[in-house]
């Protein structure tokens, strides 16, 4: 039986037990402090947290840190006067959040860290696999070039899913000798600020001939910025998000690949997991989620 089957089944009795303890027990707790939730991928984290939620009959506490990291601690020392259970922590700083992970768990709280890692006595990580995301983003790009051209990354903020996926992209690239990395600029995964940066990076390289997001958000106003340039530039991504993946659908796009994660599992698998910790079960200090690189075809089904 595999790690990861093994890990599955342990969160699914969790998720089973909880239901049943819900209707002779005091309802258990939930926190969820997210770095953001101006963003399809964590609102739909959001949703399948309050279905989850809902069927074990637990209460919700969410907070919305917006890359705020005071905020973000602030938010957690709120929810441990709340009497929280359990913390699932999407930090906007991995080490900033320390002093409120400390702060929980010292208070018996079970802490699970979804998305992105955080520091201090963190029970259990879930995330996606974010080297593979980008290293089969990159090596789609590649790809689609014939293995030779100028390309750049749209780079991000600084959390780790993000410095991941820019090391497993450099690693595809590096690959293929015949392309040729030439700007790597921030692009703050965020539409406008990707539009604006994309702009620039394509008239300081008139031969660019591919670019990688390191998500959706931000690949989204690189292809307005690409469209409108009116050149032959492909652009890979990773999320999986609804737009994206209607864009990638349109016959011609630019936009011709994206690595999908999965925001739902993520969730299911925390909740799973920090209810076994919390029930006194050993737990895994980390659970990596699957992605799976979703082109043309593949956008034709997908959804998350």
């Amino acid at each position: 039986m595999s790690t990861q089957f093994k890990t599955v089944m342990l969160a699914s009795v969790a998720l089973l037990a909880g239901g049943i303890a819900a209707q002779a027990a005091e309802p258990i707790k939930i926190g969820m402090t997210f770095q953001e939730l101006n963003n399809p991928y964590f609102v739909t984290m959001q949703q399948a947290l309050n279905d989850a939620a809902k069927s074990i009959g637990a209460t919700v506490v969410i907070t919305d840190a917006h890359h705020d990291v005071s905020k973000q601690i602030s938010d957690v020392e709120d929810m441990v006067q709340q009497k929280i259970n359990i913390l699932l922590v999407n930090p906007t700083d991995t080490t900033g959040i320390e002093s409120a992970v400390n702060t929980a768990h010292k208070a018996g709280v079970v802490v699970v860290a979804v998305d992105a890692n955080a520091k201090g006595p963190v029970d259990s990580f879930v995330g996606s696999k974010n080297y593979d995301a980008g290293l089969m983003a990159c090596e789609a790009l590649g790809k689609a070039l014939g293995g030779s051209g100028e390309v750049a990354i749209l780079d991000g903020i600084p959390v780790v899913p993000i410095l991941e996926r820019v090391r497993g992209c450099k690693d595809a690239l590096a690959k293929m000798p015949g392309l040729k990395l030439v700007d790597t600029q921030n692009g703050k995964q965020e539409r406008a600020a990707a539009l604006s940066v994309t702009e620039n990076m394509i008239e300081s390289h008139p031969n660019l001939k591919g670019i990688f997001s390191v998500n959706d958000g931000g690949a989204m106003g690189a292809l307005s910025a690409i469209d409108a340039s009116g050149k032959d530039i492909k652009l890979t991504s990773v999320d999986g998000a609804p737009e994206a993946i209607d864009a990638i659908k349109k016959p011609g796009s630019k936009f011709i690949e994206t690595t999908a994660q999965y925001p739902r599992d993520q969730i299911r698998l925390a909740i799973g997991i920090a209810l076994a910790k919390l029930w006194g079960a050993h737990v895994p200090a980390a659970i990596p989620v699957d992605v799976t690189p979703i082109d043309e075809k593949a956008a034709q089904t997908f959804t998350w």
